[in-house]
This record gives structure tokens, C-alpha cells and sequence, in this order.
């Protein structure tokens, strides 16, 4: 920090000072995550508030990783952009605006200050509220206020380190009134997991300023979600997209009948979407026809609810008899983590582009309850990840090492829990090896490959390609006809095909490509389900 006071505080931050504080901020969410989960019971009580924020962080922190720091203009499109570009759930998405507000004002200046400092934090209350249809009390929203109420109190304003002070001291006092501004909180008997996870960024910002380590995490012994029923709406659905020919207003039109929680914001040019819904598969249906779906998330809140209240209860049941094995899957793609889940899996989110840490797989392995956990990675990306993980776990965690979700379906199929992890690592195994794994996508540039079978491909940016076990195999034509092609390369008597569709697939799509398969291999049967992973159009197994 190069502009100090005369008492050793901080006048102004630089670029690199803000990115800085940023980081940690990342870090400091990082070890309450958990603790922020345990409060989260409003609006739905599915326990992932303080995971979403954090994942929201730390898609910031990986745009500030590759930004200009000389820049204040370059770090502040880092936050804004990698905060949309990440946020998952409501509070994550609210927590973006907010970081948008904010970064907006900071955007242009060379250096900030005090006033510069407090007038974002107003910016990012403004934000926040003006993204929500219906602003609520009690909530993300109320502390954003309290923090930029104190920010630009009657205090010393000569230094930042006293705005971030003086704005922690405001929100904390928000956050603890929270219980009497909203029923929910006050059945529970806790404050607002959102408007705790806010705080927890102003602080690891203060704390970045002050040279001050990480605290350990705190020990979880209560979830709040245990007093509470699942929701009325039951799945948890976003969607980012890019290109869109309607403005956001309208946008939001469009999806509000579908349910309730509905956030829609914008910013460089994509859409960020989020609402609760019976109906996630014509919700994005009626999304996509108006722009280029880059990522959806459809999470089954019932599913969610019954994981928390597992991981609520584990502290109880670590005296009672649990299973010799549990299981830990890596997956995306709402249909994909559903058929995981049903059988048995713990889902860590992520896969192709979007790799989970070493950390986040631990915490999964962490949170079953059993003797030990086998961990599918389900990527050749995600392996040595799950690798680590294992060895951190200390016998407790063994891996199979599945390098595609087909090979991951196949080893989960075998999974049973009454089995001893060793005997059911090798069974396993043998199951994946018996899945072959069709993925069709899409060229990301311009180049010539020769294939494993020795043919050359010139291959355009945006061509459909097609990938048998990770292989490239085809490209050109369609995506239904890249699949036929790798079919009828590769069908060697086997008795099922399963079409997993992505964010732009309809059910009569869908179904159109199962009928095409029965047609070509009457002797196979061939379903088909929405929900396969973002990146690809289809995703297929035969086994």
C-alpha cells in the first residue's frame, strides 16, 4: 500500500491493492461457506447460500488472475464481469449486482479512496435492490444497506480502512435485527445466511488491508433447514446466455409465470437468470429461442433439502453403524446429477471447463456417511484433482478413475453400499469399461486434425464435432447426425443407447433423435432426457 497516513492507515488503494482485497475476500467466504449454508432458510431452505456466494467469488478471483492490475478499469470489468459470470442461486446473483454497483463507480478512477470507496458501496445497494422484483427485508439486501450507511456515516473520512470499519459496524447491526424483519429467520432462531456472506466479504477485505491471516473454519453442529419442508416450486433453475435478441426487461417477462425468486440481470452483453419452477425444462425451452445458451443449472431442491439434513444429521450418527461405502460423483447437467443422485451419489458440481478444486471434493467425501467413499471424476481433467483429494482424505476416500460421465453412469450403476470400497473399486471399473461415451459439441477454433483412425479433419471455430471415450471421432453436419455417425461406427451388439440433451434441446427434439436411433438399430433400446451438461448438444452412452 504506497498511500499511507501518518498513523500507518491506508488514503487510497491502487489496482493491485483492490485485487488484493478481492482475493482474500474469496478466501474468508471460503472458510465460513459452510457456517453460511447452516443459516440459509430464506427464501427456500436448501442450505447452499454460502456455497453459491462462493463460487460467485471465485469466479471473480479467476478473472482479477488474468486482468491487468495496472488498470483500475481492467480490474473492475474482472469483478463485474467474473461476479455474472459465475453467480450461482439468488444470493449469488443478487451478490453480483452488487459487485457490479461497485465496481462501476471504480471503474474510471486511477486510484480509491475514501469517498471513492464509500459512494460503491452505495452503488452496490442500489444495484441490489434494483435487480429484484420485490425486495425483501431482512435479507442480502438490508445488510448491503446497513454496510453502505455506514460507509458514508459520520466517521473519519480520511481513510479507507475507517469506511470499511465504520460499514462492517452499520451491517452487522442490520444483519442482527434480520430475525424481526422476516418470520422464517425468527422461526429458525438465525440471522440471514445471505447478508452473513456479504459481511464476510467487507471483512476479508478489511482483514486484506490489515495483513490479517485466514481464521480456521468454525465447527457446524446444526443445520436451520432441519425445521423446514421443501418449497411448493421444486427446482432451483438458471441459465446465462449471450447474443439475445430481447432486452432483459423482456426476458423477465417471459419467464415470470414459471414460478417465484426470479432474478434477470445483464451486464457485457449476457443474461444471467434464476427462478424456482415446476417446469425447468420448458423454462429454458422458451429461453433459448431469444439468444445462445452458455450455461444452465437446474438443482432439485427436494434432493438439496435431503442432502443438508444428512449432513445435519452425521454428527449424530457418528456413534451409530454406517455403511462400509458411500459414493462422491463429479457431474453437470441437471439430468445427469438426478440420475447420479438416484444412485447415491454426493454431487460435486463441475466437468469439462469448469474443474472442481481439490477442496471441494474433499468437503463432498466429508459430508457421507460411511466408512469409506469412492470418488468418480467422471473427467480426465478432474482426475488428478480426486488423486489429491484422496490422499488428503487419509484411507478414507478411494478413487475410480472414470474419464467421462458415460464411464461415471456405468461405475455408479455397480455402486452398492454394503460393499467393501477395495472389492467395489474394481467392479466398477469393469462397469465403466463397458460404456462407450459419445459427446457432440462444438469447435472452439480453427484447426486440422488427424484422427486415432488416421483421417484428417479440417475442422472451422463453431463446427459440430463429435467425440467417442473423449476421442475426436467426426465433424461437420449436424449434431443428430454426428451421433447416428459415431452409432453406427462403434454399435457392437450392445443393448442400450441413452441421449442426454443440452441447454438448447426440446422434448420433441429429443425425441426426434431417439426415433431416428430405433429406426437405424431396432434391436437397441434408446431413451432420451433433457438435462445433459452445457457445453455439449448431446450427450450419449450405449452400454
Amino acid at each position: 500500500m504506497s498511500d499511507l497516513s501518518p498513523t500507518g492507515r491506508v488514503r487510497a488503494l491502487q489496482p493491485p491493492d483492490l485485487a488484493r482485497m478481492l482475493r482474500v475476500a474469496t478466501d474468508w467466504l471460503g472458510v465460513y461457506r459452510e457456517q453460511v449454508n447452516a443459516l440459509n432458510v430464506y427464501p427456500v431452505p436448501d442450505g447452499d447460500t454460502g456455497t453459491n456466494m462462493h463460487l460467485t467469488m471465485q469466479s471473480v478471483r479467476r478473472e482479477l488472475d488474468t486482468c491487468d492490475e495496472s488498470s483500475m478499469a481492467s480490474v473492475a470489468r474482472a469483478i463485474s464481469y467474473g461476479a455474472l459470470l459465475g453467480a450461482r442461486g439468488n444470493s449469488g446473483v443478487i451478490l453480483s449486482q452488487l459487485l457490479k454497483g461497485f465496481a462501476e463507480v471504480v471503474r474510471e478512477k486511477q486510484a480509491v479512496d475514501a469517498d471513492t470507496l464509500a459512494a460503491a458501496f452505495r452503488a452496490a445497494q442500489k444495484a441490489g435492490y434494483g435487480a429484484v422484483m420485490k425486495p425483501v427485508e431482512g435479507t442480502i439486501l438490508t445488510v448491503a444497506r446497513g454496510v453502505a450507511d455506514g460507509a458514508n456515516g459520520p466517521h473519519d473520512r480520511d481513510t479507507v480502512d475507517s469506511v470499511l470499519e465504520a460499514a462492517l459496524f452499520e451491517g452487522q447491526k442490520l444483519l442482527d435485527q434480520t430475525p424481526e424483519m422476516l418470520p422464517a429467520l425468527k422461526q429458525a432462531g438465525v440471522i440471514d445466511s445471505g447478508g452473513q456472506g456479504y459481511l464476510y466479504v467487507v471483512q476479508g477485505m478489511l482483514a486484506a488491508l490489515r495483513g490479517d491471516a485466514l481464521p480456521e473454519a468454525p465447527e457446524i453442529t446444526a443445520y436451520a433447514q432441519q425445521q423446514f419442508e421443501t418449497e411448493e416450486f421444486g427446482y432451483c433453475t438458471e441459465f446465462l446466455m449471450s447474443e439475445a435478441s430481447k432486452p432483459i426487461e423482456e426476458i423477465r417477462d417471459l419467464v415470470t409465470p414459471f414460478g417465484d425468486s426470479l432474478l434477470v440481470v445483464g451486464a457485457e452483453g449476457y443474461v444471467k437468470g434464476h427462478i424456482h419452477t415446476n417446469d425447468p425444462d420448458g423454462l429454458l425451452a422458451t429461453v433459448g429461442r431469444y439468444g445462445r445458451m452458455l450455461k444452465t443449472k437446474v438443482e432439485d431442491m427436494a434432493e438439496q433439502h435431503t442432502e443438508i439434513l444428512g449432513m445435519a444429521g452425521a454428527a449424530a450418527r457418528a456413534e451409530e453403524e454406517v455403511p462400509p461405502s458411500g459414493l462422491v460423483a463429479v457431474a453437470s447437467g441437471y439430468g445427469l446429477v438426478k440420475l447420479f443422485r438416484s444412485l447415491g451419489a454426493r454431487i460435486v458440481s463441475g466437468g469439462q471447463t469448469a474443474n472442481p478444486s481439490v477442496q471441494d471434493i474433499v468437503d463432498a467425501v466429508r459430508s457421507v456417511s460411511a466408512e469409506q467413499v469412492l470418488i468418480l471424476p467422471n473427467n480426465k481433467n478432474v482426475l488428478m484433482a480426486a488423486e489429491k483429494a484422496m490422499e488428503l482424505m487419509e484411507g478414507r476416500a478411494v478413487v475410480v478413475p472414470t474419464r467421462t460421465l458415460g464411464q461415471g453412469i456405468g461405475a455408479a450403476l455397480a455402486f452398492q453400499p454394503e460393499g467393501d470400497a477395495e472389492s467395489l473399486r474394481a467392479e466398477m471399473e469393469q462397469a465403466a469399461a463397458r460404456v462407450t461415451t459419445f459427446e457432440v459439441t462444438r469447435a472452439s477454433r480453427t484447426t486440422n486434425i488427424t484422427t486415432k483412425d488416421g483421417v484428417t479433419l479440417d475442422i472451422a471455430e463453431g463446427d459440430v464435432i463429435g467425440l467417442r471415450d473423449d476421442e475426436l471421432m467426426q465433424a461437420g453436419g449436424s449434431p443428430e447426425d454426428s451421433v447416428l455417425f459415431m452409432l453406427n461406427r462403434s454399435y457392437e451388439g450392445q443393448e442400450v443407447v441413452t441421449v442426454f440433451g443440452g441447454p438448447q434441446s426440446t422434448p420433441e427434439s429429443l425425441e426426434a433423435l431417439a426415433a431416428r436411433i430405433r429406426q437405424e438399430f431396432p434391436m437397441v433400446e434408446a431413451e432420451a432426457h433433457a438435462g445433459g451438461p452445457d457445453l455439449y448438444d448431446y450427450l450419449v452412452t450405449l452400454e
